[in-house]
């Protein structure tokens, strides 16, 4: 398709007509609700307010004029898809001029706005959910059973703290916390010297459910609203000190940035794929997690790059350091949801989901930097600075995107995040 908001027909758009996410951007001192086309922003306020697109809903127009998405994420696919429809509709070329001169005095240029968190979180979930990289951090503890007994038969996750979600272009501050150097006899309280990024991808709730009543895996993908980008900063030295019996804790509590734009599963069903295959040898799924959807995956490409302030003060561009993709996940969208919902716990309109770091089998897929310790040498950036760990003023760009030959680009944009010095101690 065509829009007549030129920007969205170029080459490597990320926000074509077939896209169309969602977000909140603040304007002017106000904030509102937008839809991403080409480079522009569509305020659905200034929209639904001056009637276009065509008669909404009295419950969908009050959606839209909000200032997170929680409302409209309620709603459920029976508001999502109309609206998508008509918001396809009047930026399609074929709209009449007379709603395009309507339409266009609701377009503001990205440059122009400051992105906000897309929703209110109340909670938020992390996952395991990647086999590649679960193995490759197993065997730096256990090289003989890389894998807990229980992986290949249940998700694993913890609760996350929504408190310290921050937008993308947020900067991060190195935490302090307690760590047990093996230099030392007893643990020191200090500055992280092992900060890390995971590249994940976040899943937003929908309607949810009630307390007591599990979501069918039938049903999962209808209480997902969307999916963006997230990067679950971790402190590996606090982490692997304080993990010890009850999981992580403020070792990934200080900071997790997300991307502002959430790509509808709508935006995304041209790149619906099959899961990631599993070995004869694996178990059989549990009777509430076997998915019967031949395409549960998503041909997501995800992409970490890495600018330092070195490189920065000499005008060197971020660098990649890793690529994968989310079709590689051991366990899918969907089962992660019904997974979380199956003991009655209710999911909530804006709760988020993340997958955990997503790796692929191959080298240059690995998701975080804990996991190259397994390759043969250490990252070597383009002005000859090397990298186990973050440094301060080291700053991490995560990118998704699907892309195929004949399809438009469906891409996520960038999840942002700067590393800050520690404050003293």
């Amino acid at each position: 398709m065509k829009s007549w908001v030129e920007s969205a027909n170029l080459p490597g758009c990320d926000f074509p007509l077939e896209n169309l996410p969602y977000g909140v951007f603040s304007h002017a001192g106000s904030r509102r609700i937008g839809v991403a086309i080409g480079d522009q922003v569509l305020d659905l306020r200034g929209c639904a307010d001056g009637g276009v697109p065509k008669a909404l809903s009295p419950e969908l127009t009050a959606a839209c004029s909000q200032d997170t998405l929680n409302s409209l994420m309620a709603l459920g696919g029976g508001a999502w898809s109309p609206l998508r429809r008509d918001l396809t509709a009047i930026l399609n070329s074929n709209a009449e001029a007379r709603i395009q001169q309507k339409v266009k005095q609701h377009l503001i240029p990205m440059r122009e706005v400051e992105m906000q968190l897309p929703a209110q979180i109340g909670d938020y979930t992390d996952f395991y959910a990647s086999i590649h990289h679960a193995t490759r951090v197993g065997k730096l503890f256990r090289p003989d059973n890389p894998l807990l007994p229980n992986y290949k038969y249940v998700p694993i996750g913890y609760h996350g703290r929504a408190s310290s979600m921050v937008v993308s272009g947020t900067d991060v501050r190195r935490p302090s916390g307690q760590t047990k150097p093996a230099t030392t006899a007893e643990p020191v309280f200090s500055p992280s010297r092992s900060v890390d990024y995971e590249l994940e991808i976040g899943i937003f709730v929908g309607p949810g459910n009630a307390l007591g009543k599990p979501v069918p895996i039938a049903e999962a993908e209808e209480h997902i609203f969307g999916l963006c980008l997230v990067n679950d900063w971790s402190a590996r030295d606090i982490q692997s000190w304080e993990y010890q019996p009850l999981g992580p804790f403020l070792a990934k509590s200080f900071a997790t940035t997300i991307s502002p734009w959430v790509v509808t599963l709508d935006a995304l069903k041209p790149y619906r794929v099959a899961a990631a295959e599993r070995s004869k040898e694996d178990p059989s799924l549990l009777s509430y997690l076997a998915q019967g959807d031949s395409l549960a995956a998503v041909d997501v490409t995800v992409e970490v790059f890495l600018q330092s302030q070195h490189m920065r003060e000499r005008g060197i561009g971020a660098v990649r350091l890793s690529r994968g993709n989310l079709r590689d996940l051991y366990w899918s969208v969907a089962q992660l949801l019904t997974h979380h919902a199956s003991n009655g716990c209710n999911l909530r309109p804006g709760d988020l989901l993340a997958t955990g770091t997503i790796s692929g089998p191959e080298e240059q897929s690995e998701g975080c930097l804990l996991e190259m310790k397994h390759r043969s040498s250490p990252i070597t950036l383009p002005a000859g600075e090397t990298r186990t760990f973050l440094q301060d003023g080291d700053e991490v760009t995560l990118r998704a995107y699907c892309e195929r030959p004949g399809l438009p680009r469906i891409g996520f944009g960038e999840c942002v995040g700067r590393i800050l010095p520690a404050l003293a101690t």
